[in-house]
């Protein structure tokens, strides 16, 4: 067996919990998906998965016009009541459960 040696970086807390979630519902550790994300990258010389930037890049005032589209796109939408919705949800569970 090689010989091993302790990594340790750091990261947000949150992120490592969420992520220690994920790989605990896979059946596996956190250090064992790190050491399996290592091998990979010896495997592919590189990251084992694509990394590359967007084609163009979004800056606020894309976002706010498309925003923008999508609010004056429903405003031109039919008004629907609670009762109306309610009829929808129970018309697509209905639909599901066949």
């Amino acid at each position: 067996m090689a010989e091993q040696i302790l990594v340790q970086f750091r990261v947000d807390k949150d992120l490592k919990q969420e992520v220690a979630e994920i790989y605990d519902e896979l059946g596996m550790d956190l250090p064992t998906a790190l050491r399996m994300f290592m091998k990979k990258s010896k495997q592919a010389r590189g990251l084992p998965f694509e990394a590359v930037l967007p084609e163009s890049k979004c800056c606020r005032t894309d976002f706010r016009a498309a925003f923008d589209e999508l609010r004056s796109e429903a405003m031109d939408l039919d008004e629907v009541n609670l009762d109306e919705i309610n009829a929808e949800i129970v018309a697509s569970r209905a639909e599901r459960k066949k």
